[in-house]
C-alpha cells in the first residue's frame, strides 16, 4: 500500500511520545529485540517463587510479591522498574543456579494491536473511504460465534452498520470502543475493534461475534487483560480472533498467553495476527504451536497481489489474506500533533496491517464451517491444506 511517508512519520512519532509519557510501560530498547514491558514487574512460574524470591533478596534486591494470574506469581522489584529484562536475563542464566533447575521467568509484556515498527503495531493511520456494500447474510453463519478481543465495539455499531453488526451480538456496556482521545478526535487506534468486526462480515456475512475489550484506544494492553478475555470467551464462541500480540524478552513464548490458550476447549480455533514488523520475528501469540497465524498480503491498484511489505512471516506462519481493505468504522476526526488540519472519517476507513487479515481469515474459517457442517478445527485444516503456500513464510492464500 502506497502511504505519505510524512504522515506515518508523524503516526509513528505519536505513537512512541505516547509510550515514553505513559508511566506504566517501559521500552527495552535493543536492536531487533525491542519489546515492550510493565515497569517493576517480574512473571515467574508459580512453583518457582520462593526460591526466585530468595535468589533477588541474596542480592539486594526489594521484592515485593503482587498478584499473580495466568499459573504465573507476580514479584514486584519498585526500585528496579526499567532493570526487569536484565534482571530476567540474570535469572535465566544457568550459571546462577548450580545442581538446580532453572525457574522460568519473563517480564510481563505489554501488547498492541496490530493494525511496521518495532513495535508491531499499524505503521500508518486510517483513511477515509467510501461506503461497502452491505454483505447479503448467510444465515447458516448465525450460529458461528466469533469471539473478537480488541479495542471493543463502536457504541452505535448497530444504528451507523445496521446491514453489518444488528443482531449480530449482545450490545453490552463494557465492550464499549472509547475510541476518541478528546471530543470526536481519535485515539491511535480508536475503531480498530469496530474495523475488525467488519472484516469477519465480509468473509461470513450475519456470522455471530461477541466483542471484548483488552485495548485501550490507543491499541495498548498487557498480558494479564488478554488472558483474563481468552478465559471469559473461551467457553462462549468457536473462533477466536486476537488481532494483537506482543514481541517479547528475547523471542521467548509468552508463558502466560501459552498456559491460557492450552486451557481453551479442544474445539476452539484461535486466529491470530503475525504483527507488522516486516521481519520473521516471532509475536506472540500467534507464534505458539496451536495458535493460527495469520500474514498480510497486499492488492495493488491494478488488482495484482503481493506480500505485504511490512506483515511479519516466516515458518511459524500459517495463513494469509489481503490486509489492506475497506470495513466499518466510526464517525470522528484525526489529527496528528504536526498535522495543519483534521482528517473527517464518516463511518468507513481504508487501513492495511495483519490486523485485518486476521479477521479475516476468522470469517473463512466461520464461513467454512456453514458450508460443509464441520466443527472449526475441521475447518481450519480444510484451509490450510486448501493449496500451495503463496510465497515462502507467508502460508495458504485465503481468497
Amino acid at each position: 500500500m502506497s502511504k505519505s511517508p510524512e504522515r506515518a512519520e508523524l503516526y509513528e512519532r505519536a505513537f512512541d511520545q505516547l509510550i515514553a509519557e505513559d508511566k506504566r510501560i517501559s521500552l527495552h530498547a535493543e536492536q531487533g529485540r525491542e519489546f515492550l514491558f510493565r515497569p517493576s514487574e517480574l512473571l515467574v512460574n508459580e512453583v518457582d517463587r520462593d526460591r526466585v524470591i530468595r535468589k533477588l533478596r541474596q542480592n539486594d534486591f526489594v521484592v515485593e510479591v503482587g498478584k499473580g494470574f495466568a499459573g504465573m506469581a507476580r514479584l514486584i522489584l519498585p526500585r528496579n522498574p526499567d532493570d526487569i529484562p536484565r534482571i530476567v536475563r540474570l535469572l535465566r542464566d544457568p550459571r546462577q543456579w548450580p545442581g538446580e533447575r532453572v525457574p522460568f521467568v519473563q517480564p510481563h509484556h505489554v501488547v498492541v494491536g496490530h493494525g511496521g515498527n518495532i513495535h508491531g503495531h499499524p505503521g500508518d493511520r486510517p483513511k477515509p473511504s467510501d461506503p461497502l456494500k452491505e454483505p447479503k447474510p448467510d444465515e447458516r453463519n448465525s450460529k458461528v460465534v466469533v469471539g473478537i478481543i480488541d479495542t471493543g465495539i463502536s457504541k452505535s455499531a448497530t444504528n451507523d452498520h445496521g446491514g453489518w453488526f444488528k443482531g449480530r451480538y449482545s450490545q453490552e456496556l463494557d465492550d464499549v470502543d472509547k475510541a476518541y482521545s478528546a471530543g470526536d478526535f481519535f485515539a491511535l487506534q480508536g475503531g480498530h475493534g469496530t474495523y475488525v468486526a467488519g472484516c469477519v462480515q465480509q468473509a461470513a456475512p450475519g456470522v455471530s461475534f461477541d466483542p471484548e475489550v483488552a485495548l485501550d484506544p490507543n491499541g495498548l494492553g498487557d498480558e494479564e487483560t488478554l488472558c483474563a478475555k481468552i478465559t471469559e470467551l473461551g467457553d462462549r464462541v468457536h473462533i477466536l480472533n486476537l488481532s494483537l500480540g506482543c514481541f517479547t524478552e528475547d523471542d521467548v513464548a509468552s508463558e502466560p498467553m501459552r498456559r491460557t490458550i492450552n486451557a481453551l476447549k479442544s474445539d476452539v480455533v484461535v486466529v491470530a495476527s503475525a504483527a507488522n514488523q516486516g521481519t520473521t520475528r516471532r509475536s506472540w501469540p500467534a507464534a505458539l504451536r496451536n495458535v493460527v497465524a495469520v500474514a498480510a498480503l497486499a492488492q495493488n491498484g491494478d488488482g495484482s497481489i503481493v506480500p505485504a511489505c511490512y506483515s511479519n512471516h516466516g515458518d511459524w506462519v500459517d495463513l494469509c489474506a489481503i490486509g489492506n481493505r475497506t470495513s466499518t468504522y466510526l464517525k470522528g476526526e484525526w489529527q496528528l500533533p504536526g498535522e495543519p488540519a483534521p482528517t473527517p472519517f464518516a463511518l468507513w476507513a481504508y487501513w492495511a496491517g495483519t490486523s485485518f487479515a486476521a479477521p479475516y481469515v476468522s470469517g473463512a474459517i466461520a464461513q467454512k464451517m456453514s458450508d460443509d457442517g464441520i466443527s472449526a478445527p475441521q475447518a481450519r485444516d480444510k484451509l490450510l491444506a486448501s493449496g500451495p503456500e503463496f510465497h515462502p513464510g507467508y502460508g495458504v492464500f485465503i481468497k
